[in-house]
């Protein structure tokens, strides 16, 4: 008896030559180094990257939470593979000094690993 078994097939695939980050259970690519901003933020899990642009991300619906530098719009992200919480989106920021943040992806560490040309 010969078993089938599905193949992983992301949404989008990073090339191979930069350096990207994944998602740990299931390794779908998640960001581009160059499109990360800071890695000077903390999630509810600890340390986070905000990053500019991420693939392979569904978005829940925008909720209003006061994090640690006050009230944003955000949007849970999660693995589109896996369906495991990342993060968030920053929908919107009500103070004018976090506005920059607006549009932006904060992935968590526990669920990121580097992958492609770290050495």
């Amino acid at each position: 008896m010969v078993r089938m078994t599905r193949s992983k097939t992301f949404q989008a695939y990073l090339p191979s030559c930069h350096r990207t980050y994944s998602c740990i259970h299931c390794r779908a690519h998640l960001a581009n180094h160059d499109e990360l901003i800071s890695k000077s933020f903390q999630g509810s899990q600890g340390r986070a990257y905000l990053f500019n642009s991420v693939v392979n991300v569904g978005c829940g619906p925008a909720e209003e939470r006061v994090l640690l530098t006050g009230l944003h719009a955000v949007a849970d992200i999660y693995c589109e593979n896996c369906k495991t919480t990342l993060g968030w989106k920053y929908e919107h920021a009500f103070e004018s000094s976090q506005k920059y943040k607006e549009g932006k992806f904060i992935i968590e560490l526990a669920h990121m690993i580097k992958d492609n040309g770290w050495e």
